[in-house]
């Protein structure tokens, strides 16, 4: 708490007292950097190394969120620091758009400019059997004339993809019903709703799961596959990892409502996590379209 705050009182703009959370987040995130490098070139401690990192990283978080939210039950946060929350909210969502937008650009680029260029008349004399076709497969003819490549079975948008779809769909409704819940000060109901928006988040999760299993065994479908199977693997994973993150944020937020941390009319915390929710949908969605279908 900022020294020239008296506790009870809402202070004009909050300002914490120096902390070592940064500083430990750094340390943490060395380690992992630092192990992640080492082991991946074959040296075993580099795996402890990352490990440790990642505890280190893991138990700031913990202190730190739980510091943020001690002082807003306290009453510290006035109106100019939930604006600054907000905007601090939608520059990490810009973020992750950017973060995309760079893997759909890898996607746009590899099908429409490189693959056509690699199968026009210039390269024909290096590669004369290639044939410039996405997915990057095709029956009667060569697109991996080394052999590099093994023959490969794309993912139909149906079922598995079609039924994630409707998945992420359901679980916005259900988190805009658990939110207009909240401003109606019914805790058991937005309670319920925002349970079901997690075990819908966690279905997605696991037909995803089952959905690369599937790839792997039946369809000959890989990380190695190609740059089809790289660009598969790339968007639907990273992906995947982003519903896991928000699974998680909106688990922790459901903690604190059944707490009572939230009223209907001091609640960003939930709005933050819905709209990094909903931003994932939107972004599946773009995935559903170009990388099953398209």
């Amino acid at each position: 708490m900022s020294a020239t705050t008296h506790q009870g009182t809402t202070p004009y703009y909050f300002v914490p007292a120096p902390s070592q959370f940064p500083a430990l987040t750094a340390l943490g995130m060395f380690f992992v950097i630092l192990g992640a490098s080492q082991w991946i070139n074959g040296h075993g401690w580099g795996m402890w190394s990352f490990v440790l990192g990642l505890l280190i990283w893991l138990s700031v978080l913990y202190r730190w969120f739980s510091a943020a939210i001690d002082e807003g039950r306290r009453g510290l946060y006035s109106q100019r620091v939930d604006v600054s929350f907000r905007w601090s909210m939608s520059w990490f969502i810009f973020s992750e758009v950017m973060f995309f937008a760079a893997f759909f650009g890898a996607l746009f680029y590899a099908r429409v400019i490189a693959l056509p260029m690699l199968g026009d008349l210039d390269n024909q004399l290096l590669w004369p059997d290639f044939r410039a076709a996405w997915p990057t497969v095709l029956p009667g003819s060569t697109v991996s004339p080394a052999g590099t490549v093994e023959p490969f079975v794309t993912m139909a948008p149906w079922p598995l993809p079609t039924i994630n779809t409707a998945l992420l769909l359901t679980s916005g409704v259900t988190l805009t019903i658990a939110h207009h819940r909240l401003i109606a000060n019914a805790r058991g109901q937005t309670v319920f709703w925002m349970v079901l928006t997690v075990l819908l988040g966690i279905t997605f999760l696991c037909v995803q799961g089952y959905e690369y299993i599937h790839a792997y065994r039946d369809l000959n479908l890989r990380l190695d596959s190609g740059v089809f199977g790289s660009t598969f693997f790339m968007l639907t994973g990273f992906h995947g990892f982003h519903v896991f993150v928000g699974m998680l944020m909106l688990a922790f937020i459901t903690a604190r409502i059944v707490r009572g941390d939230f009223t209907p009319e001091s609640h960003f915390g939930f709005e933050g996590a819905a709209w990094y929710w909903h931003f994932v949908d939107v972004v599946w969605l773009g995935l559903y379209i170009f990388v099953y279908w398209m």
